[in-house]
């Protein structure tokens, strides 16, 4: 891993990710779902400064329905140049990114 990066990072998985998500929501944590038409930029939400859980869908098809109507925001990462969207990796990479700059 990246400097260990990945042992320090907590990561959950869940059988019922709607039910999780709600629990979440339930104790404070922003649940942020990053979606390439999401309502907020990545740059400009200020729920990545606090407890959150992100969220990513699927490569083809992105978040489901359901999942996305569950979370709190759903986030885009601005695209130039006429790109459609990255991969989930690497758009989950931008977006933890922007979470770790603004606890620094």
């Amino acid at each position: 891993t990246s400097a260990g990066t990945a042992a320090r990072t907590p990561v959950a998985r869940a059988t019922n990710l709607t039910r999780a998500l709600e629990q979440y929501k339930k104790a404070g944590v922003a649940v942020v779902g990053l979606a390439a038409d999401g309502e907020h930029e990545v740059g400009d939400l200020e729920a990545l400064s606090g407890p959150v859980v992100i969220v990513v869908g699927s490569e083809g098809k992105g978040l489901s329905r359901l999942v996305g109507e569950t979370c709190d925001f759903r986030v885009r990462i601005p695209m130039p140049g006429g790109a459609e969207s990255l991969n989930a990796g690497v758009a989950a990479g931008v977006v933890l990114y922007e979470a770790a700059r603004r606890r620094a």
